[in-house]
């Protein structure tokens, strides 16, 4: 305000002032009512404020976490270990990113910094319990995860070796029938699935395909193993929401591996590396210097039929891989919402649905022929 008395602590704990010379005492007007009110709602808000700025907030904030090259080493080891099948070097990167997730539980932190978090394009801030579940839920919580990184692996092997063409034995057991879907009551917990239609399932890969033939409403007949007894049971398949069709079972499958593949990593959890495991076996196996130098980081779910998943941070891992380096990054197309308007300056982004789809990429990226590449 123009003439006003703007007084400033010095340095040297004197009071300084922006004006050349204070308004003499006899200047002073005696302060109304309202403005003696006003003065003292002021510095109760003010009191609230660095009172709240200071107190612990039970909020989680996630940020970019470590990324680690799938095709490169941890102290020493190799991140993936193959054995039982020849490997080949390559010269690129394929690395997976993470989220590192900060909470108030055990790592107190001020209203200050959750709003620091929320204003920051690198961070996200959600409620504690969203991440980490409410106190008596935190044990499941933690085991699921550990659950998922290690079906995750698994799911990475078989749907590496499928896209090379390499067959995956399994044993394809129902875990469960879906409420509402026209196999509950005829196909049971322990049922062992052996054909579809007549015809043998000898993998996970197999079903998938005798499924993906099918419309939603079209009949099917799936042959199994009951207690040493043959049953057949026919029943409509159902819409699985994205307009294909749907047999309404949850399989179990307890796959014969041909090679052994070793992880060494402890500080991971969750089933969001699972594509780019998948692609580092895919290179690992094959001849072909797929990325020829290149930097590629990336993140996504991967099932045992080489379908990618979406993820949760996307937007922190953006910014972890141009932090560590990479160039490119391959985004599953579920999460595209996420990503447009939050690339980070020198990233670009390619929208992958199936492992299919983030392979060709990879290789087209080290030939330099980028140009048809789906972004997001």
């Amino acid at each position: 305000m123009r003439g006003g008395y703007a007084p400033h602590m010095g340095d040297n704990g004197r009071v300084t002032t922006t004006e050349a010379t204070p308004p003499a005492p006899a200047d002073r007007v005696t302060p109304s009512r309202r403005s003696t009110v006003m003065s003292i709602t002021g510095l109760a808000t003010s009191a609230l404020i660095a009172v709240l700025t200071v107190l612990p907030s039970p909020y989680a904030i996630g940020g970019a976490g470590p990324t680690f090259d799938t095709l490169g080493e941890v102290d020493g080891v190799p991140l993936v270990s193959i054995a039982g099948a020849p490997t080949y070097a390559s010269t690129g990167e394929l690395r997976l990113t993470t989220v590192s997730v900060s909470r108030a539980g055990s790592q107190p932190f001020t209203l200050g910094r959750v709003l620091a978090g929320w204003a920051s394009p690198r961070q996200y801030v959600v409620p504690e319990e969203e991440v980490f579940g409410t106190p008596d839920q935190e044990d499941v919580v933690e085991q699921q995860a550990e659950a998922d990184w290690i079906t995750s692996q698994e799911s990475a092997t078989v749907s590496a070796l499928e896209a090379l063409g390499v067959p995956v034995p399994a044993e394809l057991v129902v875990y469960d029938t879906v409420e509402g879907s026209n196999a509950v009551g005829l196909l049971l917990k322990g049922d062992v699935l052996t054909a579809v239609d007549g015809e043998p399932v000898p993998s996970y890969a197999s079903l998938k395909e005798a499924i993906a033939t099918r419309q939603p409403g079209d009949p099917i007949t799936m042959t199994v193993e009951r207690d040493g007894v043959t049953l057949s049971e026919t029943f409509l398949t159902v819409d699985d929401g994205a307009g294909g069709a749907a047999v309404g079972v949850y399989i179990d499958p307890t796959f014969d591996l041909p090679i052994d593949v070793t992880v060494e990593i402890d500080s991971v959890g969750g089933p969001s590396a699972g594509m780019m495991f998948s692609l580092a076996i895919m290179d690992m196996l094959t001849e072909l210097d797929e990325l020829n130098g290149a930097s590629v980081a990336g993140t996504g779910t991967i099932d045992a039929g080489g379908d990618v998943g979406p993820i949760g941070g996307i937007r922190m891992k953006l910014y972890g891989a141009v932090d560590d380096g990479a160039r490119w990054f391959l985004a599953p197309v579920e999460n595209c919402a996420d990503v447009r308007g939050n690339i980070p300056e020198g990233l670009s982004v390619v929208a992958v649905e199936t492992l299919d789809d983030a392979y060709e990429a990879v290789t087209r990226i080290g030939a330099g022929d980028t140009s048809a590449l789906p972004g997001c």
